[in-house]
């Protein structure tokens, strides 16, 4: 038995440090990042691509506020991908008023089905600019600054930009951890990006340079997965030299949570199944911080229920958390996310275990579509 403690002991610290090495070592950067010295102070022209499948409601409520951003030079383009449901209608007599409208429409066709790979890659080839941003009819920008503040950040060394989307506050228990899942993923890329090693986006805050689009043959490597437009190209493409993050409080997109434990289900399963063609650096890195997380909680429950010392137990346990809490506190308050804090020892329990239960299911899920 003596044997058997010791070795689970020797493990727990293994994947204590591992743990301090990502909280303190990586996710620290995000904590104390103040913005990039230089920012291009020239607001060359850009273009906004949305791509919309049936999304009436959500253009009615939202688009209004991507074409009235305070910038000289912009347009807007709205992939209108074999609506059926009024959109064409509303996207018309907008673009009568607006002048920074732009409308691609895709006919169905019954012969021909496409991904939402296809539909951006049309919005990208109709786009004027060299400067592309990108965003979902379903979200809307925190302010009418947001194209500066992601403007600013393109020079000639960089071509992608990473920013922040942030679910909206609607009290309930779902989606409390819908906003902390949200939270950890953006704590990660953009830390990761801080560090150099950019590894993922998310498609409704992001930006990157036609150029590199076409230069990299935009999807071509990852069109047979149906998901990944946004965080596969970004893998694809990003490295420490060409890349920087963006989270000033007015360059947030906030999106409408799900409401279902069942539609959150799906949407994770789209956005987890394109993490097994990553690069194979990044699946290890993430791998290693995945297992390391579960293995901690793991280790430690073992001990407990085998009679381990419970003072030693307690105290590894509030090392991580107090690291934690010493870290994300300000990060959380810096992101509007602030009431999270509270629910930091929860969450970060059964974020552990839904991390790897997802990434099983994954393994053997088959069912991806665009809309």
């Amino acid at each position: 038995m003596d044997y058997i403690l010791v070795f689970l002991l020797v493990f727990l610290l293994l994947c204590l440090i591992l743990q301090l090495y990502f909280i303190l070592g990586l996710h620290r950067k995000l904590g104390s990042f103040k913005g990039y010295e230089s920012n291009n102070p020239i607001m060359e022209p850009v273009s906004v691509i949305i791509c919309a499948k049936n999304e009436l409601k959500n253009l009615e409520k939202n688009l209004i506020q991507f074409l009235d951003q305070d910038y000289p030079d912009f347009e807007v383009i709205v992939v209108n991908d074999c609506s059926n449901d009024g959109s064409d209608y509303l996207l018309n007599d907008l673009s009568l008023i607006h002048k920074h409208l732009r409308v691609v429409t895709i006919n169905d066709h019954p012969r021909f089905k496409h991904g939402k790979k296809f539909v951006l890659t049309l919005g990208i080839k109709a786009s004027k600019n060299e400067n592309l941003i990108f965003s979902d009819a379903d979200c809307f920008p925190a302010s009418n600054q947001w194209l500066k503040c992601m403007q600013r950040n393109f020079n000639d060394q960089t071509d992608i930009v990473l920013a922040y989307s942030p679910y909206e506050f609607e009290g309930s228990l779902l989606n409390r951890f819908i906003r902390y899942e949200t939270f950890i993923t953006a704590l990660n890329y953009l830390s990761f990006a801080l560090s150099g090693k950019p590894y993922m986006g998310v498609g409704r805050n992001m930006a990157y340079k036609k150029s590199l689009f076409f230069k990299g043959k935009g999807f071509a490597s990852h069109m047979h997965i149906l998901s990944g437009d946004d965080d596969l190209f970004v893998n694809q493409n990003a490295n420490s030299s060409n890349t920087r993050i963006e989270v000033d409080l007015e360059s947030q997109i906030w999106s409408e949570p799900k409401k279902s434990i069942s539609s959150y289900f799906f949407q994770k399963i789209r956005h987890f199944g394109a993490g097994k063609a990553y690069k194979s650096v990044h699946k290890f890195i993430l791998g290693l911080q995945v297992i390391s997380g579960f293995l901690f909680y793991l280790f430690l429950i073992a001990l407990i229920v085998l009679g381990f010392n419970k003072w030693i137990i307690a105290s590894i346990y509030f090392i991580r958390l107090f690291a934690q809490i010493i870290v994300y506190a300000p990060i959380l308050r810096k992101l509007r996310y602030k009431d999270l804090i509270w629910w930091l020892p929860v969450f970060d329990f059964v974020y552990s275990i839904y991390l790897v239960l997802i990434n099983f299911i994954v393994l053997f899920w088959r069912r991806v579509v665009w809309r």
